[in-house]
């Protein structure tokens, strides 16, 4: 399995995080990337990559410039005016927070530099994003990572997400980090991403409304149920723009896996701390090392098989990865069932909720398992009645390809055949 591994030791930021991917690209699909950026048409947008060293580790750092224009790491998350136009700013790790300068109510800002003060809804980011020159899957996921931010911003401020405006060269700016990384995971294609425990940081923020404390309010709603820690450094590590982007991405959140690394990864922030400001990716190959799941199982002896039934459908849209039952002598020697259902375990409130809503069980017993899988994918055969899919697995030295269920029972009703006349028929066809 292709795994690709986030160390946030230090936090995450969208630049920081687009770094790090773009490390583990060679030269020409660095350049690849560059180019497809450029063209991408993100209004105003140019995206560079400068050699870093924090602590004495080499690294990058992505420079975005709007219109000529970098956008100053100096304006705290949720920085907003009076008529509640929200600025989502990517911070860069290169700030302390504290504004050396007076922030005029008057429409003018002292960043250092001029620019026209716009504002764009998410509905004029999702349009921008939706007419970028890239694939749509990148497109997709980009929407869907800033409708996160949006959503949050809209929690923080207490406005409906129409509602909220963003400041244009900080949307800019934030818009051309997730786009990147949501482009640079296309390119590397990882079978899974997983990430470390967050860190957050400490301290505190400036803002129009006052200090707030760290994690800012936007950030805290994005990572609700993503472990986060505060570290001694005082200072903001994870801008709304990293969180939103693991959130969308990560699948899991652990110490690193068993992994042979291939390559790695070092993004750079701004400022400079006593711990190397930087996001490490790793990308290597996880075959052999399995994943943790969380076993549920529980008796059940009062309730009828069509509610069971019903009970595993709902468990198995919920995500959990496998539902079954078994019979089992109950007490006074009543027939019954035990029922099992393995999630992940970011996923074992959720199941167990439903569990206890969908049976009339009174007790849930755990035990953490880890699993072993052979890497699965799904190819499109042509055959005599057109395309149908093939389930191949691999892994551990083995291969093992079986065709698509419902695809063969829909052939079989069209055709008015047997499943196994019509395996024969589109194996026959295939050799």
């Amino acid at each position: 399995m292709r795994l690709l591994y986030f160390d946030c030791q230090m936090g995450a930021a969208g630049d920081m995080l687009t770094a790090a991917l773009y490390e583990l690209l060679d030269e020409e699909g660095r350049k690849i990337f560059l180019d497809r950026m450029d063209a991408a048409g993100i209004p105003g947008v140019k995206i560079t990559a400068e050699p870093a060293v924090k602590c004495g580790i080499t690294g990058t750092h992505m420079k975005v410039t709007v219109d000529g224009i970098e956008e100053e790491p100096d304006a705290a998350v949720g920085d907003s005016h009076e008529h509640e136009h929200s600025h989502e700013h990517e911070h860069s790790h290169g700030h302390e927070h504290s504004h050396g300068h007076e922030h005029s109510h008057g429409h003018e800002h002292s960043h250092g530099h001029e620019h026209s003060h716009h504002h764009r809804s998410l509905y004029d980011i999702e349009h921008i994003i939706y007419d970028l020159k890239l694939p749509e899957s990148v497109k997709k996921n980009a929407v869907s990572v800033y409708s996160l931010i949006a959503e949050a911003e809209s929690h923080a401020h207490g406005r409906e997400v129409h509602e909220i405006h963003f400041h244009e060269v900080g949307t800019m700016d934030a818009v051309a980090d997730v786009v990147s990384v949501c482009l640079l995971l296309d390119m590397l294609s990882p079978d899974k991403i997983v990430a470390s425990g967050i860190n957050v940081g400490s301290g505190h923020v400036h803002c129009a409304h006052g200090i707030l404390p760290v994690p800012a309010p936007a950030t805290e709603y994005i990572l609700k149920g993503v472990p986060i820690y505060s570290g001694h450094i005082k200072s903001e590590l994870c801008t709304p723009t990293g969180a939103a982007l693991l959130k969308h991405f990560a699948a899991s959140y652990s110490e690193m896996p068993l992994m042979r690394i291939e390559k790695t990864g070092y993004g750079c922030g701004k400022k400079d701390f006593e711990q190397a400001n930087c996001v490490r990716a790793f990308l290597g190959d996880s075959e052999g090392s399995g994943d943790t799941v969380a076993e549920l199982t529980c008796n059940i002896d009062d309730m009828t098989p069509e509610a069971i039934g019903y009970a595993m459908e709902v468990l198995f849209e919920a995500g959990a990865l496998e539902v079954y039952t078994l019979p089992a002598g109950m007490k006074k020697s009543r027939p019954g069932i035990v029922l099992n259902v393995l999630c992940r375990e970011d996923d074992r409130e959720k199941i167990l909720k439903l569990i206890f809503k969908h049976t009339t069980t009174i007790g849930v017993r755990e035990n953490i398992s880890r699993r072993y899988t052979l890497n699965r994918r799904i190819e499109k055969k042509d055959t005599v009645y057109g395309p149908v899919r093939l389930k191949v697995s691999e892994g551990y030295g083995v291969t093992r390809s079986k065709w698509e269920y419902e695809d063969i029972i829909r052939i079989a009703d069209e055709q008015g055949s047997s499943i196994e006349d019509v395996i024969k028929e589109i194996t026959c066809d295939e050799d």
